[in-house]
């Protein structure tokens, strides 16, 4: 028998509250050195959307908390499972911002966002251990790891993974990089399987860069000029965060499939983590040719950017539930399919998994 880690149970929650680009188009926005960009609202706004592909995103509504709509997410994924929550062994919460009111400049991770959800679902057994993660936008990813290898290591028999950000919180509204972000929430539940046959995750490759690309993805003060220093916001360094993606991330994604010796013409979907279109078609580009292949698959890559936006550990999570669902036509996935998730974020942290339905 072979001891599988499965993914039995997804769901999302999709915050109702919609942003199109055109919510932003009398901004005022400013260079990170204090400069005005002297150009038209829709010039920028239709720049931003060349670049990215992003037409509208998603935001929590002010009731709400990142460990609110975490709660929403898990309890479909539990329901989607069919298991008691009195079994689950661990609850693993990726987020990197805490839960942030709406209207206040701090965040709150004490207790854990975990603790929270696990209060949220009425969970009494103290042996399951609720904890935070922070890792970026791979956040979601790594966590599914981690919940695999407690797995493997017979310390757990089911875990519940959620990834969850409410980043406009935190967005600089003179930023242009603030138009990316996006709020969401998505969660699974992986369990032990002993099984005759592998399936389930195959193989994993995680890697950290921090040499000297620990800065790309930081908090800092507003653009606007003559900003309260003190108060910080979600910054980025898009051009070398851009590079770099496209130069690993396709190497970390071919290692995972080698190790799960998983033959590239054998992937029906590939989930990547929604950072920019643009982007994610280039990491494919590269990740196909290491093998030689000149023309990427036709549908192997599944968006939901150009609505939802970059909604960080939420992406991943969220992709595949809306895909394995039927809410993503045309894509789907049926059992015995090979996929693969990857994902790219602060850190700067690369990873990967190869998983069979």
């Amino acid at each position: 028998m072979v001891k599988n880690s499965v993914i039995t149970g997804t769901g999302c929650y999709i915050p109702k509250e919609v942003r199109p680009n055109q919510h932003f188009i009398h901004n005022t926005f400013y260079t990170a050195a204090g400069d005005l960009i002297d150009e038209p609202g829709e010039k920028i706004i239709s720049k931003f959307n060349s670049i990215t592909d992003i037409e509208e995103r998603r935001y929590a509504s002010e009731d709400m908390t990142c460990s609110t709509i975490g709660t929403f997410a898990a309890e479909k994924a539990i329901a989607d499972a069919g298991i008691d929550p009195e079994e689950l062994d661990y609850i693993i919460v990726a987020q990197n911002f805490g839960d942030v009111v709406k209207h206040t400049i701090q965040s709150d991770m004490v207790p854990s966002l975990a603790s929270r959800i696990k209060q949220n679902l009425k969970i009494k057994n103290p042996r399951c251990v609720a904890y935070d993660i922070m890792f970026g936008c791979p956040g979601w990813i790594e966590a599914t790891i981690q919940a695999h290898t407690f797995i493997k290591a017979g310390l757990a028999k089911k875990c519940l993974v959620i990834g969850a950000e409410t980043l406009s919180r935190v967005l600089d509204p003179h930023d242009r990089d603030s138009m990316i972000f996006a709020d969401g929430a998505g969660a699974s539940i992986l369990e032990l399987k002993e099984e005759t046959q592998k399936r389930g995750i195959i193989s994993h490759a995680t890697l950290s860069y921090t040499f000297e690309e620990a800065s790309y993805l930081y908090l800092g003060k507003s653009n606007f000029p003559g900003s309260d220093s003190r108060i910080r916001y979600i910054k980025m360094k898009g051009r070398k965060i851009y590079e770099f993606a496209l130069n690993e991330v396709p190497k970390a994604m071919k290692s995972c499939l080698d190790e799960g010796n998983i033959d590239i013409s054998h992937l029906k979907k590939i989930f990547i983590h929604q950072a920019n279109h643009k982007m994610d078609e280039a990491i494919l580009k590269r990740f196909y040719r290491l093998y030689k292949i000149k023309e990427v698959p036709e549908n192997i890559m599944p968006m939901t950017i150009d609505k939802l936006g970059n909604s960080s550990v939420a992406t991943v999570p969220t992709l595949y539930d809306l895909v394995l669902k039927g809410e993503l036509q045309p894509h789907n996935i049926q059992e015995n399919d090979e996929v693969l998730f990857a994902s790219v974020g602060a850190g700067m942290n690369i990873n990967a998994i190869s998983y069979k339905l």
